[in-house]
């Protein structure tokens, strides 16, 4: 199927957070995703409404309705990470927000594509999320099999997990991540494209123990302190920002 116009909502993954373009501003999977529809079909119209920090609910309340109002063919809706990291989080009451998300733009005639979150089994003090992360991605699937959704696997990709394809922070992709999501998402929506993608890096060598503890107090200090004291002060990172994208136009 070769859509016209896809729009992208969610934030900070889809917006691109951790692939800088040579602007300096983020790129990302979704961008990408959007160049290969183009070359695949000989053009797209694109906007990315997406914004970094916001919560599955400022998404759907934010993002959807003006998605909507860009009639769209496609749109991908990969949002709940942020609401998941957050202590008390409830992967049920999430899914049905999701669900209805996903109910409101099957109506409008979109197509939808959605996004399981990775499993973040390799970093400790992620994997606390674990249980209700894979209940939420559960969910997910049902959604999409109820409604005729598309869903991009994250959880089972073996690529993910090599460290390098994540950002120094460990929470967004690095520009290889984003490079292959972009060709994984491409592969879900039925494009042919280089199955290499889903080929895992060769092993890197190890690291030793001393720099991998001072690695881990390093990420604590200049990421989970900061994201801990933003969420008492009630700040998000993308407080005062604006979608980089709003207004489809051709790729």
């Amino acid at each position: 199927m070769a859509w016209q116009r896809f729009v992208a909502v969610g934030d900070s993954f889809t917006e691109g957070v951790g692939d800088p373009g040579p602007d300096g501003g983020p790129v990302g999977w979704a961008d990408r995703l959007a160049a290969l529809l183009s070359a695949a079909q000989g053009g797209v119209e694109y906007a990315n409404l997406a914004v970094r920090g916001r919560l599955l609910g400022q998404v759907v309340d934010e993002q959807l309705p003006a998605a909507v109002a860009l009639a769209p063919d496609l749109v991908s809706v990969v949002a709940g990470g942020n609401d998941l990291l957050r202590p008390g989080a409830d992967p049920d009451a999430l899914a049905a927000v999701m669900e209805d998300a996903v109910v409101a733009l099957r109506s409008a005639g979109a197509d939808v594509l959605l996004a399981t979150g990775v499993d973040p089994r390799a970093t400790p003090l992620l994997a606390r999320t674990r249980g209700r992360s894979a209940t939420y991605n559960a969910h997910l699937w049902s959604i999409a099999a109820r409604h005729g959704a598309h869903v991009l696997d994250q959880w089972g990709a073996a690529w993910v997990q090599d460290a390098r394809m994540w950002d120094v922070d460990r929470l967004h992709l690095a520009p290889e991540g984003h490079r292959r999501t972009a060709l994984a998402a491409a592969a879900t929506l039925g494009l042919s494209v280089d199955p290499a993608w889903a080929v895992p890096l060769d092993p890197a060598p190890p690291v030793p123990r001393r720099e991998r503890v001072a690695g881990e107090v390093a990420w604590v200090r200049s990421f989970v302190v900061p994201w801990v004291g933003r969420r008492l002060r009630g700040r998000s990172s993308g407080d005062g920002r604006a979608a980089k994208r709003p207004v489809p136009t051709p790729v």
